[in-house]
């Protein structure tokens, strides 16, 4: 919608064209998708059930309307998800975010943290990736207490993720944005040095100029919690690291976190240790704050009950402590939040949603789905908070479908997660009118075996797409729930100069260009020789040269050198065979580049002979055919094939002729042996560190640790050099 914006287009109109080209670039470079599974997410047909699954978590309780601050794009004139946001500004175009109360749709995406967790252990995904997601959902155990503020009316929670702290609290902090802090500090001698502080720290994280881990600010309201833990009043301090969405906003500070240490010293705040080491000399240190200390083999000083265990160890005694005296009550945080669902936007599945003024929030019938985009010339947003939608009253005026009075439409719009949340369900049934997906479609081809993506949306796509499966799952849907059994990361084309393609740069490469200048199969080998796969790396004119130079060879060797119908030698049927294997495994681990790179040694071998046996230019052409299939098929005709290469079965390596002429070699790590593998002759490295950091005894050494550095050199060693 905004591209649409700055060329003056309609979104439809670009949708479509943006379509055209990206389907035509795909077919020019022979990528081999079943088109008859092509879906638009913005076609009616389409979002229906998009509108659909919308329903189905509206009805369960899991989709809700709320005011609430959320974060607010200036740029794109709409509410953002959290996930959205990164480091204070727009995922989409870099903006920096500020905080709006607005209306909003949100979907309670933390009913399901739990199940989003539990559910990564059994994923075959990358470590990082399911590390990523486990830290934003960031679930915790801990306690929370019920406090109140000194003379006043104001009684709050607060969360406390390591309990073992709570007797050594000396200070409360206070989030600058929570929603209560004007009314605590109304009428102090504090209330206006507060609030310009408050609007002072503001305006610093909306101009990214603020960094939440470097920048701690704080300002005493005045206030005092009437602490009932008989330690003392704790003065409330408004803190400029605190969160109003994490926990509740408040929280009670020690001198055992590294944060309210360093706080607590700016400011000259009053400390105490609940903790403290069983080094005399040290413990001295410590319980003069000359340092920060919270080590697990630190001995508890309080409660007095508890006095002299590990701080480890205590951590479920000081919980049952806290529980049995009534002094708070066991509690899981998480730092996932509800998804900010709707966009003030024209451009988006409408949400099916009535108001009436009588019956409430109503669901439209779902027989009346979809609810379709009113045609209109002027789309853009309002920047005021409403949809552009909100305006057009012809669209917006209905009967409810409860009481018959007159009713208005939700105008707020989904968001570009929503259509995408779900594809891979659609792609197993994209025709049918009746249903989101016939069940058996569903059975037969879901969940996903192999899904390929990047890790820029680990919390975005992956995270939201993983939560309306589970909810689609529960009712019966779709038969898993987890989408995505395994996932490969691929990782980015940069321009020539290492930097990520923009047009700001003028490093954009146009894939047409390249096609019609190289050909599309020099275009394919390239992408995939340029490094692993899940890596990233330039695109370079000498590179892409490189590779047209080999499928020049290669043309050459099919076209020019004689063929005989011979049986090879012993030494190129091993190569033939070496290769064979190396190619399998290389694709069915996304390899690319070595699968390549063993072609290339094959062509270097065969070129040595003055002909080359018909047998071998065939299995060569089979292996050819998934990276350069062009050339491929045209091989294949060549040599007097009358059918698709494509309809051929992979060839198969001779295990047991490999088997003979396999080399022992001696695993060390550090300098010591450790256990011996077989490989191939100039095996693949990566597949050869992969099995050796598999045998019991190395990996007992390396115990999880990654090989930072590998010599691997057939008949001799293959040093694993641990971190």
């Amino acid at each position: 919608e905004n591209s649409a914006i700055k060329f003056g287009i309609h979104p439809a109109e670009l949708t479509k064209k943006n379509t055209e080209t990206f389907r035509t670039q795909m077919q020019s470079l022979g990528l081999s998708y079943d088109w008859q599974r092509e879906i638009n997410t913005t076609d009616p047909a389409y979002y229906k059930w998009t509108q659909w699954i919308f329903l189905q978590l509206f009805k369960r309780g899991l989709a809700y309307e709320d005011t609430i601050p959320i974060n607010w794009c200036p740029s794109c004139n709409a509410g953002l998800a959290n996930e959205e946001v990164i480091d204070g500004h727009c995922e989409r175009c870099g903006h920096t975010v500020e905080q709006r109360p607005m209306r909003q749709w949100m979907l309670k995406i933390t009913e399901y943290a739990d199940r989003l967790l539990t559910g990564l252990d059994e994923l075959n995904w990358p470590i990082f990736i399911k590390d990523i997601q486990r830290n934003w959902i960031g679930r915790s155990e801990g306690v929370n207490f019920k406090q109140r503020v000194k003379e006043m009316d104001i009684e709050f929670e607060v969360y406390d993720s390591i309990p073992q702290t709570f007797l050594a609290q000396t200070f409360t902090m206070i989030a600058p944005d929570h929603p209560e802090l004007p009314n605590l500090v109304a009428g102090t001698d504090h209330e206006q040095e507060v609030l310009a502080f408050v609007e002072r720290v503001r305006q610093r994280k909306m101009a990214g100029k603020f960094d939440i881990e470097k920048d701690m600010e704080g300002i005493f309201t005045g206030r005092y919690v009437d602490d009932p833990f008989g330690t003392g009043d704790l003065p409330i301090w408004v803190s400029s690291f605190v969160l109003a969405d994490y926990g509740t906003g408040w929280v009670n500070a020690s001198s055992h976190d590294e944060r309210d240490f360093a706080f607590a010293k700016k400011y000259d705040i009053p400390l105490k240790n609940a903790l403290l080491p069983s080094d005399t000399d040290h413990a001295a240190r410590v319980a003069s704050f000359a340092e920060f200390y919270r080590q697990p083999d630190g001995v508890l000083q309080h409660p007095k009950e508890l006095a002299g265990m590990r701080w480890d160890e205590a951590r479920e005694p000081t919980i049952k402590y806290i529980e049995e005296n009534g002094l708070g009550e066991r509690a899981v945080n998480y730092k996932l939040r509800d998804w900010v669902f709707s966009r003030q936007r024209y451009w988006g599945e409408p949400i099916p949603l009535i108001h009436c003024e009588k019956c409430g929030v109503v669901p439209v019938p779902e027989e009346q789905l979809p609810v379709e985009l009113p045609d209109v010339a002027k789309y853009e947003p309002t920047g005021t908070g409403e949809s552009p939608l909100a305006g057009m009253e012809e669209w917006v005026t209905v009967e409810c479908p409860e009481c018959g009075a007159s009713a208005k439409r939700e105008t707020n719009t989904m968001p570009q997660w929503a259509g995408s949340s779900w594809y891979w369900i659609r792609f197993t049934d994209p025709h049918n009118d009746s249903q989101l997906a016939a069940t058996d479609k569903v059975k037969q081809w879901l969940p996903v075996d192999t899904y390929v993506g990047g890790a820029e949306h680990a919390v975005l796509h992956l995270l939201y797409g993983r939560f309306w499966n589970m909810v689609l799952h529960d009712i019966g849907a779709v038969n898993t729930p987890e989408p995505f059994t395994k996932r490969h990361i691929v990782g980015l084309v940069l321009g020539a100069d290492g930097q990520k393609m923009s047009k700001s740069r003028g490093n954009v490469v146009n894939p047409d260009d390249e096609v019609e200048k190289y050909g599309a199969d020099t275009v394919r080998i390239f992408a995939m020789f340029m490094g692993p796969f899940e890596g990233s790396a330039a695109w370079t004119t000498e590179g892409i040269a490189g590779s047209q130079r080999f499928l020049m060879r290669l043309w050459k060797l099919f076209a020019e050198m004689p063929q005989e119908d011979i049986e090879p030698s012993e030494d190129l049927r091993l190569a033939v065979q070496q290769a064979v294997k190396r190619v399998t495994e290389s694709m069915e681990h996304f390899r690319f580049n070595t699968a390549v790179s063993s072609l290339m040694e094959l062509l270097n071998t065969i070129e040595e002979g003055k002909t080359v046996p018909v047998s071998v230019l065939r299995t060569y052409a089979l292996l050819l055919a998934p990276l350069a299939p062009h050339l491929a098929e045209e091989a294949w005709e060549r040599l007097g094939n009358t059918s698709s290469i494509l309809l051929e079965p992979w060839p198969e390596y001779d295990a047991e002729l490999l088997a003979q002429a396999q080399v022992t070699i001696p695993v060390q790590v550090n300098g010591k042996v450790r256990g011996t593998l077989t490989a191939d002759p100039g095996q693949d490295e990566a597949a050869v560190v992969q099995a050796a950091s598999k045998i019991e005894n190395v990996a007992r050494h390396l115990d999880g640790k990654q090989v930072r550095k590998t010599i691997y050199i057939p008949d001799k060693l293959l040093n694993l050099v641990v971190t």
